[in-house]
């Protein structure tokens, strides 16, 4: 069989490339590796492999199709920030939405000068800021020349990098130890916030190279080998993040294994089992791990109280998935996982919510994700009870299948963990 039909990617289909020109290709391949594949076009691929003898008019064709995967209002948007606000604004509320989501006193962020629009002859700027606490400003600058995390005695001191450069350090403050999940889970994030600056620096220096008509082929095949690197950076860092967040929602469950990571594997073993394609596997396992993401929003408190929670924490719990949805919607990627998250707590027999679907009116993702996550939840022990036997679990679940899972989900499920254990 032709190689050219076994490939993975778009890119790993040739035929079109252009004027048999190595650098030419190279970037095609690049671009399949880097970029993931439900983002690109097929008219981007057709763009790619023109035979369009106007090389700079290709070039530029090109760099708006990167330019427009990642456009500036979905960049900032990561931590749920909308593009629009002030400067100022935008820094305070991603310094907010990071305490809000580490539970801590406070947090700070601090920029070099070039990389804020403010006027300032300070070497670092307060670009944003949540809550009070004094800090050592030798200590941000040595994180920002040193590029490692530092803590002191209430601070952990984490910086802003991407693959190229130190653009700042994010400065928590609690009156306890943070935990390490949650340093983790910073890093992640500054690492995406700093690839993102960086990406818009791109983007508004790719559209300036466009409208020169003096520029030459070189610097926008350089531009476009830029683009294509931070999109593939900030794809990686993307995942990162969906992963170190879930650790940090099981965290704040009081779960003793990797609840959410477990129900992720479990609904990948489902979906193999059911033989679905591979990027509709990933979405579903990207689901597994992100189902209970409103929890990062919900004071941990409420998942260590005993006894009987009063109504209005009753609602914070009841309605986390809310909060997650929405943050979910501002993440690009993984958007196309909300669905599945948001339909996860139907029944087939049509008595769940939120919408009372009904049998295959749900999506197959929410059915494949409600039975991983019920089968993940029985056999792992909790404060309040051991972990069930797997063949137990099985037979408590088979019971309810028809009613509460899908038959054919719950069968699966069996065949995949039986399989699996062997």
């Amino acid at each position: 069989m032709n190689n050219k039909e076994n490939g993975v990617s778009l890119f790993s289909q040739s035929e079109f490339l252009i004027d048999d020109n190595p650098m030419e290709e190279l970037f095609a391949l690049n671009l399949g590796d880097f970029l993931s594949e439900h983002l690109i076009s097929s008219d981007l691929v057709e763009k790619i492999g023109s035979h369009d003898k106007n090389k700079r008019s290709r070039l530029i064709e090109q760099i708006k199709e990167l330019t427009s995967i990642y456009s500036s209002n979905k960049i900032l948007s990561v931590l749920s920030i909308a593009s629009k606000e002030e400067e100022n604004a935008i820094y305070d509320s991603i310094a907010a939405s990071v305490a809000q989501m580490l539970e801590i006193k406070s947090c700070k962020i601090y920029l070099a000068k070039e990389f804020v629009k403010t006027s300032t002859n300070r070497k670092f700027l307060l670009a944003g800021k949540y809550g009070r606490f004094s800090v050592e400003t030798d200590m941000v600058k040595e994180v920002f020349l040193k590029g490692k995390v530092a803590k002191s005695k209430s601070s952990v001191f984490v910086p802003m990098a991407n693959n190229l450069q130190t653009i700042g350090v994010i400065l928590l403050g609690n009156d306890k130890p943070i935990a390490k999940e949650y340093v983790s889970l910073t890093q992640t994030i500054a690492r995406l916030f700093a690839t993102s600056m960086a990406l818009q620096a791109e983007m508004d220096y790719s559209e300036s190279l466009m409208a020169d008509e003096f520029s030459s082929e070189r610097e926008l095949r350089n531009v476009r080998g830029e683009l294509t690197a931070l999109i593939g950076d900030l794809c990686d860092y993307q995942q990162e993040f969906v992963e170190r967040l879930a650790a940090a929602v099981d965290m704040k469950g009081q779960y003793k294994v990797a609840h959410s990571q477990n129900t992720a594997d479990i609904a990948r073993l489902i979906c193999r089992e059911l033989k679905l394609n591979e990027k509709t596997t990933d979405l579903i396992y990207y689901a597994g791990l992100l189902q209970n993401i409103g929890k990062i929003a919900v004071s941990e408190k409420l998942f260590n109280t005993k006894g009987k929670l009063g109504a209005k924490d009753l609602k914070k719990i009841q309605t986390h998935s809310n909060v997650g949805v929405h943050f979910l919607m501002n993440i690009n990627f993984l958007s196309e996982v909300v669905p599945y998250i948001t339909y996860r707590t139907e029944r087939v027999d049509g008595t769940g919510e939120p919408e009372g679907l009904k049998g295959q009116s749900i999506p197959l993702g929410s059915r494949i994700i409600a039975a991983a996550d019920a089968f993940s939840a029985l056999t792992s022990d909790r404060p309040f009870r051991k972990a069930m036997e797997v063949d137990k679990a099985l037979s408590i679940m088979k019971e309810e299948a028809g009613k509460k899972w899908d038959v054919v989900v719950i069968n699966a499920l069996a065949n995949a963990v039986n399989g699996h254990n062997k």
